[in-house]
């Protein structure tokens, strides 16, 4: 093979299509855009646009954060790919491998923020690893074989007091609050209450001043 040889895939190259060349091209006269009108022309943005009312994007409620700025990038690696390293002889069991041994025998592009080693395969040479995270059946593996891991992230504190309303009241730190029913009314609590009633009733009517004195003494 040759360097002139060399071609990509048929069909992983098309040409672009060109508007507006006439109508045997199929996208001559309009190019695609329909009739005329505001989405016609170039600059138009009401994809989100509702004809005035508040759009969707903006009545449904906002929640949550996103970690993007704080967030880790991680390596990934599996123990089966560092057992086959191990194997070709690029890397050596009997020295630490951290992530930077990862890089060193290829099986890692660049440092980034650390590795996460991963379960999947089988390992059978004692190695220990450095790395900043593990997954549970990547440790079972690793201490399977004779070998350790030591984890670079720091541990997760538990809370002091757990956090939810639920989880103390199964803590036994919070009590919920029961609303007690209003006690039912009692015949002497209903005849008390018909006979302020009646005497209400009953009462002379006082005669109701006028509205305005001034007015009515004229």
């Amino acid at each position: 093979m040759k360097l002139n040889q060399i071609a990509d895939r048929p069909g992983s190259k098309q040409q672009r299509t060109r508007v507006g060349r006439g109508i045997g091209s199929g996208k001559g006269k309009t190019g695609g855009r329909g009739g005329k009108g505001q989405t016609a022309r170039s600059g138009v943005r009401i994809k989100g646009f509702e004809g005035g009312q508040m759009p969707l994007h903006r009545r449904l409620p906002k929640r949550g954060f996103r970690n993007t700025s704080f967030q880790l990038s991680l390596n990934e690696i599996n123990v089966g790919k560092v057992q086959a390293a191990i194997d070709a002889g690029s890397l050596d069991a009997k020295s630490p491998v951290d992530v930077a041994a990862l890089v060193k025998a290829g099986l890692l592009s660049r440092v980034r923020d650390g590795v996460k080693l991963l379960g999947h395969g089988e390992l059978k040479a004692k190695v220990e690893f450095t790395v900043w995270r593990a997954s549970k059946s990547a440790v079972a593996a690793v201490e399977k074989a004779g070998g350790s891991v030591k984890i670079l992230a720091p541990a997760k504190e538990a809370p002091k007091e757990p956090r939810g309303k639920n989880a103390r009241f199964a803590a036994g730190l919070d009590k919920p609050k029961i609303v007690e029913a209003a006690p039912a009314p009692t015949k002497a609590d209903a005849k008390k209450k018909a006979d302020a009633k009646e005497e209400a009733r009953l009462a002379p009517k006082t005669d109701k001043k006028p509205a305005n004195p001034g007015k009515a003494s004229e």
